[in-house]
């Protein structure tokens, strides 16, 4: 290659090189700009989620709190005056509270909330509390085993469903004349940190009950109810 050629060769690539520079300088900060709004872009949409997740959470968390009440009415009570806006939370509130009124098709209810519960989207904390309410019915006309196997399923979820849940499956243990078994999940339930006071409680009742014994440390744990 001539001298010539590699002087216009240099010339070339610097005067592409400041064509690049230029083309830089003016329309630089629309690159920017969408990088900027990618990453806030993403980070809005984990910052929802993560509200979602929490309203989810505390509404889940409320609704357990009312169904923990002893009597039918004061559960009833309980669940209507949740005021909530979001449609999937209204349909959750609407089918727990039928379940409860005095003249309730228990059978139906059932069928209505484990079909709301397989149903595509609902998020886990509404099918929870929707299988937990349907096997927990009485008259449901739920066989033991199906309502063993839903049960079985809930004892895999976190917090207040898990135990909840394992109290269905002792008061299920007993119906089968399981006596052994019933008390073994009660002083789970009694010893565990996790269970609220009125949990506790009808655990330690029934273990009484069975002539059991209740475990030292029943009275120690976290919550209300």
């Amino acid at each position: 290659m001539s001298q010539s050629d590699s002087f216009i060769d240099e010339v070339t690539e610097e005067v592409r090189r400041d064509r690049l520079f230029a083309l830089m300088r003016r329309y630089g900060w629309i690159a920017v700009l969408a990088v900027l709004l990618l990453v806030g872009g993403a980070a809005w949409n984990e910052w929802r989620k993560a509200q979602e997740r929490q309203a989810a959470r505390a509404f889940g968390d409320s609704v357990l709190g009312a169904l923990e009440r002893d009597g039918q009415a004061e559960r009833a009570a309980a669940l209507e005056s949740m005021a909530v806006q979001e449609p999937g939370r209204q349909i959750v509130l609407r089918l727990l509270t039928a379940a409860e009124q005095p003249d309730a098709d228990h059978a139906a209810a059932a069928r209505a909330l484990l079909d709301m519960a397989d149903r595509e989207g609902v998020l886990p904390v509404y099918r929870q509390i929707a299988v937990l309410k349907a096997v927990a019915m009485p008259d449901s006309d739920l066989s033991p085993e199906t309502k063993r196997q839903h049960l079985d399923g809930l004892t895999l979820a976190g917090g207040l469903v898990r135990l909840l849940a394992e109290e269905q499956l002792a008061l299920l243990a007993l119906e089968s004349g399981d006596r052994q078994g019933a008390l073994e999940r009660l002083q789970q339930i009694a010893a565990d940190a996790e269970a609220t006071a009125g949990l506790r409680r009808r655990a330690t009742q029934l273990i009484v009950a069975l002539g059991g014994e209740v475990p030292e440390n029943a009275g120690t744990g976290s919550g209300n109810g």
